[in-house]
Formats: C-alpha cells, structure tokens, sequence
C-alpha cells in the first residue's frame, strides 16, 4: 500500500487533533512540533483538510484548528481519498494491465485494505494508541 507523505501528514494532523480531544483551538505550531511535520507543509494540509470538512480554524490569538466532526466519524479511508485523490480507488491499487493470474486475488487484497482503513476512525487510533503507552511505562525505580 502507498500513501504519499502528504497523507500521511494529514493522518498525523488530525490524529494529533482527535488524541486531543480538545474544544479549544489547537495551534499549528503545536501540532507540527508533537507530529514532526514542517510547520509549511503542515499548512497546506490543513487548509486542503478545511475543504474537504474535517477540520475548522479559529482566528486570532486564541487561534487554531478543530476537529470538523466527531473523530469516532472520519475513517482513515476518507482522508486518503480526499488527500491523495482517487475516491473510487483504494489507497493500495495497483494499476494493471487486463486479466492476470493475480487479478482476482490482488482485488481482493485492495477490498481488504479498503475495508480496514474505511472501518478505522480517528477516535479509533487515539484509543488504541492511548492503551498502548498506558502498557509500557519504564520502572526508573533504583
């Protein structure tokens, strides 16, 4: 599967957004410096992510960007198609040539890459990350 880094910085951004769970602004520079994204490029994602309705933006000092929806409703499926395009093809098509031997099983193999991005929300992964870093805290006791 391939995912350009423009989509995997969108993931990041709004991940970053819904492991928040904030009502208040959250500044681009924040979510740049905890995600590692450039703060530049991470502008021009958000803005294409105001288009596409999954986040809101705050002017003014208080200023910043929200979670446009619930984040239990935005899949990661849709925020691959509305960032790298094709919204009628999986994120892990391959682009062949007539019937193949392999043609059956590879559109199997893209259904099921569909199926388990487009079931993954947002509010998924941050509960799921959460759990994770509750399970390996270092004992620095010495």
């Amino acid at each position: 599967m391939t995912i350009s880094v423009k989509g995997e910085y969108a993931l990041h951004a709004l991940f970053d957004l819904a492991a928040q769970g904030s009502t208040t602004p959250i500044k681009i520079a924040d979510i740049a410096r905890r995600q590692k994204i450039p703060q530049k490029f991470l502008e021009l994602i958000l803005a294409g992510l105001k288009q596409g309705g999954f986040v809101e933006s705050r002017r003014g000092a208080d200023g910043g960007y929200l979670l446009a929806r619930p984040s239990d409703t935005i899949t990661v499926g849709e925020v691959i198609r509305h960032i790298d395009g094709g919204k009628g093809t999986p994120p892990g098509a391959v682009k062949r040539r007539g019937e193949t031997p392999f043609s059956e099983m590879w559109g199997r193999v893209d259904r099921a890459v569909s199926e388990v991005i487009d079931q993954t929300s947002l509010a998924d992964l941050a509960t799921r990350w959460k759990e994770r870093q509750g399970k390996y805290i270092p004992n620095w006791d010495i």
